[in-house]
């Protein structure tokens, strides 16, 4: 583990090595799972804030799923999170016509109609953020679905921390990237 400020970043983050492989997985992560995309306090704001605009992308039946339970539900754990949608695919999955699944916040953003990307945890996934009293774990969620993605990033010679690096610097900012960059040269 790397201690930096109050994070605990499993080495895993600066060892793995993984691209994205969307020809391959097509947004499996958007759809797979028992759970939406864990959301922070702030991003239940944004949401509500951008809901309208965000609405505009989303197929009816996002909509109507939205309607009966909310924009935003409590897991059991009772963490936030995004809704599914028949306990699958998340609310703001969007379906290209050729199989890809989109974010509906992100295509909202992407077309100039919000100024927030999308929630930070699918950003920084394959990270996963947990927070405890003393400190907050930034560990690698190994998941068979990315299987593409670590040999795309294998054959890329691409680690993990340079794949999401404006996902880290947007959640620790540019200070805390850095110091987790140094830690690779040491």
């Amino acid at each position: 583990m790397i201690s930096i400020k109050n994070t605990l970043v499993s080495e895993d983050i600066i060892e793995k090595e993984f691209v994205c492989n969307l020809s391959k997985c097509k947004g499996a992560c958007c759809v797979e799972g028992i759970s939406g995309a864990p959301l922070e306090e702030d991003e239940l704001i944004l949401l509500e804030q951008n809901h309208k605009e965000i609405n505009d992308f989303l197929c009816e039946e996002s909509r109507k799923e939205i309607k009966d339970k909310g924009l935003f539900v409590k897991s059991l754990d009772g963490e936030w999170e995004t809704p599914l949608i028949n306990g699958k695919e998340c609310v703001y999955a969007v379906f290209s016509k050729k199989g890809f699944v989109q974010c509906g916040i992100e295509k909202a953003y992407r077309k100039g109609k919000i100024n927030w990307k999308k929630p930070i945890s699918c950003e920084l996934y394959p990270i996963r953020i947990k927070k405890h009293s003393e400190f907050v774990a930034v560990n690698y969620n190994k998941w068979e679905i990315c299987s593409s993605a670590c040999d795309f990033g294998k054959n890329l010679k691409i680690p993990l921390y340079k794949f999401v690096k404006n996902a880290l610097i947007r959640k620790f900012g540019i200070d805390w990237y850095e110091e987790l960059t140094n830690h690779v040269l040491e």
